[in-house]
This record gives structure tokens, sequence and C-alpha cells, in this order.
């Protein structure tokens, strides 16, 4: 059992215990990733110069929908903790704190005590990581994306090309 006083005046025990939480946020994050990433090249399969706009679109739509709720999910898990252990006093401030913390350095209208105060950089570091692997799929997916504009770009000019009876 950790004691949480003891984790309250040790930033030893409090890097420990946010690093814990950090990798854990990771390995959520990564699981999120390749579910997104599965989702999305399960309904790429399919998808060609002929597609309508609409479901590429929708496609699109679900990959950013499901980046942007693992986030929310992530930092409500590592509300839990700060709840938990006292650091603020309901889960709104919990979550604020983090989301705060979680996008920047924090430094908002919410802190906690300072004898925590090594929490808020922990959690920004995860922020760092899972936003970066986030940018890095969306990329991915986008490049998807743009291959498919790049061929229906290419069909497009053909068939203006066959109707002004003209070569290539």
């Amino acid at each position: 059992m950790i004691d949480v006083n003891a984790a309250a005046t040790n930033p030893l025990v409090e890097i420990t215990l946010a690093t814990v939480f950090l990798i854990g946020i990771i390995i959520v994050h990564g699981m999120a990733m390749r579910t997104v990433t599965r989702r999305f090249s399960a309904a790429w399969v399919g998808v060609n110069a002929l597609t309508p706009r609409w479901r590429v679109s929708l496609i699109l739509f679900l990959a950013i929908g499901g980046m942007v709720i693992s986030h929310l999910v992530e930092t409500l898990i590592w509300s839990a903790p700060v709840l938990a252990l006292g650091m603020l006093p309901t889960l709104r401030d919990s979550y604020f704190f983090v989301l705060e913390s979680y996008t920047t350095l924090g430094a908002g209208t919410v802190d906690v005590p300072d004898t925590w105060r090594l929490v808020g950089p922990m959690i920004a570091m995860s922020g760092i990581f899972t936003f970066g692997w986030t940018g890095s799929v969306l990329v991915t997916i986008m490049n998807e994306i743009g291959k498919l504009d790049r061929t229906q770009a290419t069909k497009d000019r053909r068939e203006s090309v066959r109707r002004e009876g003209g070569a290539e």
C-alpha cells in the first residue's frame, strides 16, 4: 500500500507514482491508436477513386473522433489519482488540472499543493508523447487521403481531356 503522506513529502515517491501513471497512459494511448489505425485500414480497403467523397469524409471523421475520445479518456484516467490522492477536492477540479497540464505545463487557475507539484510536468510529458503519436497517426491517414485525391484528380483530368477531344 502506498503511504500518501510519504508520497506528498518525498519527490522520489511522487515521481515514481507519476511515472507509473505516465507509462500506463502511454500504453492506453498505444492501444487506442492501434484501434484507430486498424479501423481506418479496414474501412479504407474498399476506397478508390469512385468512392463518394462523403464516405471518405465519414472515415476521416470517425478516425479523428477516435483520437479525440482517446485523449479525453486518458486525461480522465489521469484525474483519478489526482482526486484519489487528495491533490484536488473534486473530479471537476482534478480533470481541469489534468487537461491544463496535459496540453501545456499547467500554471492555470487550479493548482495542486506544492508537495505534489511534480505531477503537473509528468502529466505534460504524457501529453507530449500522446499528442505526438496522435499527430503521426493523423499524418499517415492524411497521406492515404492525399493519394486518393491525386488518383481522383488524375481520373478527372483524363475525363476532361477526353471530353475536349485532345490528347493528354
